[in-house]
């Protein structure tokens, strides 16, 4: 998989490979920037295409091939 940079992660596509309660496809919906300057960005908030329930999660998870794939397959 291609490198991810967590600043352009913003309205990507991702499918789930086991589903997450049910639901399948996700869209990142807001990059979560660290309180001090300096740090670097850990976590990104990504919505259920299906049911709009919401999840944080730490944005290296989603290079995770056996977790998640890029784009709605």
């Amino acid at each position: 998989m291609n490198p991810l940079n967590p600043k352009k992660l913003l309205l990507t596509k991702w499918t789930a490979v086991q589903p997450v309660r049910k639901d399948k496809h996700f869209l990142v919906t807001k990059v979560v920037e660290p309180d001090a300057l300096g740090e670097k960005t850990e976590w990104v908030d990504i919505e259920a295409v299906f049911s709009r329930s919401t999840q944080r999660l730490a944005w290296r998870d989603l290079q995770n091939d056996a977790l998640w794939k890029q784009g709605w397959v």
